[in-house]
């Protein structure tokens, strides 16, 4: 593993970045009732936190990606993970709007890139991977070549795993819903008894707390 998944995770419940809570669930936007919430966009807020995801960040792209001769960030929280990833690397950087600007250039794409580039694309979460390969079909319309995908944290999701196998576009995370549950419970943030439950969820999000 690049990554060091147990470590992430701890600096991730750290600084709060993931809540946990089976009670209690949350409502996400699609109406998924989930025991998580991930907002890695609290990681900003922390220069010691922040600047060891970049560190990990750059880490896997350098030794998974190393053909990378661009980066790309997701609208929007993708956006200063990308940044940083490719300041620290020296590469070129864009970013990838969910739509096309509704002024100015109408761009969707905003940055330089030339017909087939290799480009890397940074996520901060993956869920279903639905608006992460988006992004990405935007890049390859636009010509360039998508080489992968790097993410903070990713659920896990089966449905997920088969959409990117389909796709072919391969991705690393650097943590994942798995190894945080393990974590959360070693550090009894959440009781042993609930790992079953949450473990059903990521098998079935869209019916479970129903």
């Amino acid at each position: 593993m690049v990554s060091n998944e147990t470590a992430v995770a701890e600096k991730l419940l750290q600084v709060k970045a993931v809540q946990l809570n089976v009670n209690e669930p949350y409502t996400w936007a699609s109406g998924w009732k989930s025991p998580i919430y991930c907002d890695n966009r609290k990681v900003l807020s922390y220069p010691y936190v922040r600047d060891f995801i970049k560190s990990e960040l750059c880490s896997v792209i350098f030794e998974k990606f190393p053909e990378a001769e661009s980066i790309a960030g997701v609208a929007t929280a993708g956006i200063p993970w990308g940044a940083m990833a490719a300041d620290q690397l020296k590469l070129p950087y864009m970013y990838v709007r969910p739509k096309p600007k509704e002024h100015g250039l109408g761009n969707q794409i905003e940055g330089a890139y030339t017909k087939g580039q290799k480009v890397l694309v940074v996520e901060d979460l993956i869920s279903t991977g639905k608006s992460s390969l988006q992004v990405c079909d935007v890049l390859k319309n636009a010509g360039v070549e998508v080489v992968g995908m790097v993410s903070i944290f990713n659920y896990g999701f089966p449905l997920a795993v088969e959409a990117f196998e389909k796709a072919g576009v391969p991705f690393v995370s650097l943590t994942n819903y798995g190894a945080l549950i393990q974590l959360a419970i070693q550090k009894e943030i959440i009781a042993i008894e609930d790992q079953q439950k949450l473990m059903e969820w990521r098998e079935n999000p869209a019916e479970w707390g129903k």
